[in-house]
């Protein structure tokens, strides 16, 4: 058995298929109405699908999981996030932790938290 895909539940499909190919460069690879694949394996599920399929709130920022992606310029990801969606809310901005990874963390449009690293 193998781990295929990582589902997240969006309100807008379009802004987030925007939102993770502005940062990440992700490319759709299959669109199928309120379900979108993308590169990398990351599923956009439409919040009232989920909700309807589950019969139970999707709670934002519920801070459970999140989704980790990794980047040598870390300085410049963070420039291009500020210039690219100003309005990004954070948990926490660049830092380095005691082992010299540097790290941001922040929301998606939805709630989802990200983690961005520089390679370990």
């Amino acid at each position: 058995m193998k781990l295929k895909n990582i589902l997240i539940v969006v309100d807008d499909i379009e802004r987030s298929k925007k939102f993770y190919r502005d940062l990440f460069g992700l490319e759709t690879v299959l669109d199928n109405d309120g379900n979108v694949i993308l590169t990398e394996g990351l599923v956009l599920q439409d919040k009232n699908i989920w909700k309807d399929f589950l019969k139970k709130d999707i709670i934002p920022e519920s801070n459970a999981a999140e989704l980790y992606f990794e980047e040598k310029d870390i300085e410049g990801f963070v420039s291009r996030l500020e210039q690219i969606y100003p309005d990004v809310q954070y948990v926490n901005r660049l830092m380095t932790h005691e082992w010299g990874q540097k790290v941001v963390r922040f929301y998606d449009p939805d709630g989802n938290l990200i983690e961005v690293g520089t390679p370990m």
